[in-house]
C-alpha cells in the first residue's frame, strides 16, 4: 500500500556537513525484522494452532480468503510487534516479515487481512469457543511448564489479580466502579510460579464487567484450575493460592479448605481485628518512638467471621510507619492462611511476594495494552484480552529462552524494543528466504543465541 507522501521525501539541510535527504522507497524491507523469534516460540510451543482449534469457522468454505488459524497469528503477532488495534492492519498489509509470520512469501505472497476482515473476526464468537480457547490456554502453559520440569514441582503457586479496564464509549458491560472511580471492565489476571522461581506465567485472563466484586468468578476459575494442575503435577506437589482482601468471602475459605489448598488470603480491616491488634498495636508505638524508626511485630490470633462456619488463623502485621517531617502513621494489616508458617515468614516471605504479579499486570497494560477494549460487544473485548495474553505468553518463552543472556528478565518493552524491532530488508530466491538485520543491531549476539534456544542451525 503505497503513500505518496513517503514517496516524496523530505531534505534536511543543516544537519551534517552535505545536504540529508530522506525517502520511504526502500522496498521488500520491515521494521520487524526480529519478530521471527515470536514465529519460532509458536512453532515450538504450537500455541496458535492449538487456539485456533477452538474457534468454529462458520463461513462459506468457498469463500474463505485468510482462515481462522491465519486471523489468529496475525492479530497475535501484530498485538506482539506492538500494534494494538486492528485499525494498523491497513499499514501492514504489504509488510514482507508480517506476511512471512503467517507462512507466506513475503514478497509476492498474498496480502495480509485488512481492518474490517479482522473487526469482523473479533466480533464472530460466541461464549462456547471463548471459553474453550481460555481452558486449552490454561491447559498448554501447564502443559508446557510440566514438560520443561519433568512432571516435578514440590509447590506450585496459584495468584489471581484483578485489575481496572477503563472504558470510554458504550461497551457492553461496562460500569462505573467507585474503586477506581470511573466506568470500566474488571478483568482478573491469573499466574503460576513453580517451586522459588521468580516468573508469574500467564495462565488465563478473563474479562469481567465492571460493578463486580474482586472474588466474582474466581471459584471456577480455580476449580477447573486445580483439576489440571493435579493431573500434571499429581497429588504430592502442593497448591498453595495468594489473593488480596477482595476474594475474602466465606464459600471461597470454605473451597479452598475443602479442596486441600493453602493459601493466604488477606483481610479487610474491620473492628473486630483492629480490636484484636490493638495490644499489639502499643507495644509498637512504643518501640518506634524509642527507637525513631518504622516498627513491625507480627502475632497469630483465631478469628471467625461472623458468616464463618468455622474459626481460622489469622496474622496481625502490627506496624507504625515513620517518614521524615511527618507525624507516625499506624499501618495495621491482616490475612488468612492454613500454612504452618511463623507469622512473619507467612506475611514477608509468602504473601508480600504477591508484589511481583504487579509487574506481570503492568507487562500486560503497558508493554500489551491488555486493556484496549475498543470494541462494543463484551464477547469481543474478552477475545482480545485472550489474543493479547497469547502474545504475552509467547513473550514468557522469548525470557526463558533468554536465559544466560543481557536479557534474561527483561520486559516486553524492552524485548520487543531489542529483539522485535530491527529494521530488515529481505531477498528471496529459488533456494531460500534472506533476512538482512543491521550489522551495528546492539544486541545481534543475544538475539542469535535466542535463536538458537528455539530451534535455528547455526549459518
Amino acid at each position: 500500500m503505497s503513500d505518496p507522501t513517503t514517496a516524496q521525501g523530505v531534505r534536511f539541510e543543516h544537519l551534517a556537513k552535505l545536504p540529508v535527504h530522506v525517502r520511504f522507497d526502500q522496498p521488500a524491507a520491515s521494521s520487524d525484522g526480529g519478530a521471527l523469534l515470536l514465529k519460532a516460540a509458536d512453532e515450538r510451543l504450537g500455541l496458535t494452532r492449538r487456539l485456533a482449534a477452538c474457534l468454529r469457522d462458520d463461513r462459506d468454505p468457498s469463500r474463505v480468503v485468510h482462515s481462522t488459524e491465519d486471523l489468529l497469528r496475525q492479530r497475535v503477532f501484530g498485538i506482539a510487534c506492538g500494534y494494538a488495534d486492528a485499525n494498523d492492519a491497513g499499514r501492514l498489509i504489504d509488510d514482507p516479515i508480517q506476511r512471512l509470520l503467517l507462512g507466506r512469501d513475503p514478497l509476492e505472497g498474498a496480502p495480509i487481512a485488512s481492518q474490517p476482515t479482522l473487526s469482523r473476526f473479533e466480533n464472530r464468537f460466541e461464549a462456547r469457543s471463548l471459553l474453550a480457547m481460555g481452558e486449552a490456554l490454561a491447559e498448554h502453559v501447564i502443559e508446557r511448564h510440566q514438560r520443561r520440569l519433568g512432571g516435578r514441582a514440590r509447590r506450585i503457586t496459584i495468584d489471581l489479580d484483578p485489575t481496572d479496564d477503563q472504558t470510554h464509549g458504550a461497551q457492553q458491560l461496562s460500569a462505573f466502579n467507585a474503586h477506581y472511580d470511573g466506568y470500566c471492565y474488571l478483568p482478573v489476571a491469573g499466574f503460576l510460579s513453580f517451586d522459588d522461581e521468580p516468573e508469574q506465567y500467564l495462565f488465563g485472563f478473563v474479562l469481567r464487567p465492571g460493578d463486580v466484586g474482586a472474588a466474582y468468578g474466581a471459584q471456577p476459575i480455580l476449580e477447573r484450575l486445580v483439576g489440571k494442575l493435579r493431573t500434571a503435577f499429581g497429588r504430592r506437589t502442593t497448591l498453595r493460592v495468594r489473593l488480596d482482601g477482595g476474594f475474602a468471602t466465606p464459600d471461597l475459605f470454605d473451597f479452598l479448605d475443602d479442596t486441600g489448598l493453602e493459601y493466604a488470603i488477606g483481610m479487610p480491616t474491620n473492628g473486630t481485628l483492629r480490636a484484636q491488634a490493638e495490644a499489639l498495636m502499643r507495644d509498637v508505638r512504643e518501640r518506634s518512638e524509642a527507637s525513631g524508626q518504622s516498627e513491625q511485630m507480627y502475632a497469630d490470633v483465631s478469628y471467625s467471621a461472623a458468616r464463618w462456619d468455622t474459626t481460622r488463623r489469622a496474622v496481625i502485621k502490627a506496624e507504625v510507619v515513620l517518614h521524615p517531617e511527618r507525624p507516625a502513621r499506624d499501618n495495621a494489616r491482616f490475612l488468612v492462611t492454613n500454612i504452618d508458617r511463623t507469622a512473619r515468614f507467612v506475611y514477608e516471605r509468602i504473601y508480600c511476594a504477591r508484589a511481583h504479579v504487579e509487574n506481570r499486570i503492568k507487562e500486560l497494560l503497558h508493554g500489551l495494552a491488555i486493556d484496549r477494549s475498543s470494541c462494543s460487544r463484551f464477547l469481543a473485548n474478552q477475545f482480545r484480552g485472550l489474543l493479547t495474553a497469547t502474545a504475552y505468553v509467547l513473550y514468557q518463552e522469548l525470557r526463558l529462552a533468554a536465559s544466560g543472556t543481557s536479557l534474561e528478565g527483561a520486559q516486553v518493552t524492552s524485548l520487543r524494543e531489542r529483539l522485535i524491532k530491527l529494521g530488515t530488508s529481505v531477498e528471496r530466491s529459488t533456494r531460500r528466504i534472506e533476512l538482512h538485520l543491521p550489522d551495528s543491531a546492539p544486541w545481534r549476539g543475544d538475539w542469535i543465541r535466542i535463536a538458537r534456544v528455539l530451534g535455528a542451525a547455526p549459518g
